[in-house]
């Protein structure tokens, strides 16, 4: 069974950390940066359009790289594509020309969202490839996510420093964060690249239609695709209302960064520890355990109130150490079921499986934004208001709401039907027709 070092499971999450630093701006500082000269409508709607175009090309990318045949390696080839696209998106969004207007935000965002798939998506689908042992697997996932934790933070870090100055601008941030880009993201994939070889696929791609029919008939990917997206949804709420839930609930709005900080922070410290316990009972109950573990700790979430910030730093701290776990094991047991329908005859089609899981988590950031913001104008609830009830609302929804979709998840996930020991069997079928073909 197919496994590799130490080593090279650290080396190839390195890329993460890059990729990571990138996506903090585009969604936090890049559109009130824009906003200021095009209007906030104009930069919503441009926007969205680039998000939908981001979401529309996850598996059309996915499954063009499952048919590449290449001898540097299909995912490799797909990635260095798309780095050198992804560098010069990135500067022209973050350090535009003067006379940039809604035509130069829409085509390099156009441009960027796609050049991010063509890289994001193929290294996902490499590290599922990298090994086939059940718990190796979740290090790698583990490896990944560390270093996109590390990331974010720097991502949040580096532009509270540089925002300390009265006269520095969102403009400011945004260009050392391009800087920072420029000077990591070639480095850590030409280290990747050289150092982490990308395994020799020997079965062909399935045509389209038998793929179709096997896809459908693959019941526990979308088992887990229905737990991914209730997860993604909990997760997703109180990420959108997190400076709403800052700034009205808790009036802290000058510790909002350390309450993010702490929270990364557990999320990295979090995964030695999850990964320990997923070696001795499984993946999926590991992943059920930290989201009700995570569940326990924000059902407190409603009782807070101003002056209560401290507190709710002890919450960030308690449940962010289910964060980082909390994004690799679904990712790890994904590729257990890759494994699954390339047992029954559909190739080795992980960039399609990874592509679709890609539209998920689009999804339920779309749907947590399409949801929470019409329930609290439902509500009552105004920003800058006082208001006791809509304020309560606030901290209803950013608490409370998102705790029936941990648990949906959880009754999906807790009896999954792919368990070490049917990976292995499905191993076994997967080598055997390797060694036919």
């Amino acid at each position: 069974m197919r496994a590799i070092s130490r080593s090279r499971v650290l080396l190839y999450g390195l890329p993460g950390l890059p990729l990571a630093i990138l996506g903090i701006p585009l969604y936090v500082y890049l559109p009130p940066f824009y906003a200021e000269q095009l209007g906030v409508g104009a930069v919503g709607v441009l926007l969205l359009a680039a998000r939908l175009w981001d979401v529309v090309t996850d598996p059309v990318v996915g499954g063009l790289g499952d048919r590449l045949r290449v001898g540097f390696g299909r995912r490799k080839t797909l990635i260095l594509i798309g780095v050198p696209f992804l560098m010069f998106g990135v500067d022209q969004l973050f350090r535009p020309p003067g006379d940039a207007g809604m035509q130069h935000l829409l085509l390099w965002s156009f441009i960027t969202y796609l050049a991010w798939t063509v890289v994001a998506l193929p290294y996902t689908a490499w590290g599922a490839e990298l090994s086939r042992d059940y718990h190796q697997r979740s290090s790698i996932t583990g490896s990944r996510e560390g270093f996109v934790l590390a990331g974010m933070l720097i991502a949040i870090v580096l532009p509270a420093i540089t925002l300390t100055d009265p006269e520095a601008s969102a403009g400011a941030a945004l260009e050392q964060l391009a800087w920072l880009l420029w000077l990591t993201l070639p480095a850590t994939v030409l280290i990747t690249l050289i150092a982490v070889p990308e395994p020799r696929h020997v079965l062909p791609a399935v045509p389209w239609r038998e793929g179709v029919r096997l896809l459908r008939e693959n019941r526990p990917f979308f088992r887990l695709l229905i737990a991914y997206i209730m997860n993604g949804l909990a997760n997703a709420l109180p990420a959108t209302l997190f400076l709403l839930f800052a700034d009205h609930v808790l009036q802290a709005e000058g510790q909002a960064g350390i309450m993010l900080v702490v929270y990364f922070l557990a999320g990295l410290g979090g995964i030695p520890l999850w990964l320990w316990l997923a070696r001795r009972i499984g993946k999926h109950r590991t992943w059920a355990l930290s989201m009700l573990w995570a569940a326990g700790i924000f059902a407190w979430v409603p009782l807070l109130g101003p002056g209560d910030a401290w507190l709710f730093i002890i919450i960030c701290l308690l449940s962010g150490l289910s964060l980082g776990i909390d994004m690799a094991l679904p990712s790890s047991m994904q590729a257990d079921l890759v494994d699954l329908d390339t047992a029954r005859g559909g190739g080795q089609r992980t960039g399609l499986y990874f592509g679709l899981w890609g539209m998920a988590t689009k999804l339920a950031l779309a749907l947590a934004v399409g949801l929470a913001y019409p329930l609290l104008a439902l509500a009552g609830f105004e920003a800058g208001s006082s208001d006791p009830d809509g304020v309560w609302a606030l901290s209803l929804l950013y608490g409370l709401a998102p705790i029936p979709f941990k648990l949906a998840a959880v009754w999906l996930v807790w009896h999954f039907p792919v368990d070490q020991a049917v990976q292995h069997r499905t191993v076994e079928d997967v080598e055997a027709r390797e060694q036919h073909a």
